[in-house]
């Protein structure tokens, strides 16, 4: 008799213990991600305005260096090219070679120029990427969202509106540049 009623309450509990988890997946809303074109906001940005006009300057400063050496260079060869059958031997070798390492260096500029403005535009974009990625990061904590994926390039081709939400909306708006929230479509139909 002790072992029925143990049975029976063995089976009454593991009842008890799925109708508890079916109540509670009942009420624990669908798991969502997020989605969002990082590129397009990042464009939207003001600070990005900003450091896209100072590297604009930056570059701006150094073609202009790297045209005033080309046109040394023209200058130098030019005089060359007149003086050459009135140079000695031993005045036309110097010129020459003061020619290659002209342009050696006139080489040298433009690639570490490159260098420079490669390794500028990084730093300048640097702290607006952290912000952006902030406000991205915040929106997702404030919206239960599981993660968010960047759409640019193409990398998502589909988004199941049930699960996903466009947050761009949201993220302008943390990030001060829009209004007043207008919600996603997939906002509208929960």
């Amino acid at each position: 008799m002790k072992r029925v009623v143990f049975v029976c309450f063995m089976v009454l509990s593991t009842m008890s213990l799925f109708a508890q988890e079916e109540a509670s997946a009942a009420s624990v809303a669908p798991t969502q991600y997020g989605y969002v074109s990082f590129n397009a906001l990042f464009e939207r940005m003001t600070e990005y305005a900003e450091a896209k006009v100072a590297f604009a300057q930056l570059k701006e400063k150094y073609e202009a260096e790297a045209k005033r050496a080309e046109e040394e260079f023209q200058r130098k060869f030019a005089e060359f090219l007149q003086g050459q059958k009135d140079f000695p031997a031993s005045i036309m070798q110097k010129r020459q070679v003061e020619l290659q390492e002209l342009m050696e260096k006139s080489v040298s500029f433009r690639q570490e120029s490159q260098r420079l403005l490669r390794k500028a535009e990084k730093e300048m974009q640097a702290p607006i990427l952290q912000k952006l990625t902030a406000s991205i990061q915040a929106v997702a904590a404030e919206r239960n969202l599981m993660f968010v994926l960047n759409t640019d390039d193409n990398a998502v081709p589909f988004v199941n509106p049930q699960m996903g939400v466009d947050i761009t909306d949201f993220v302008l708006q943390q990030l001060g540049l829009a209004s007043a929230y207008s919600a996603p479509e997939a906002d509208k139909q929960e």
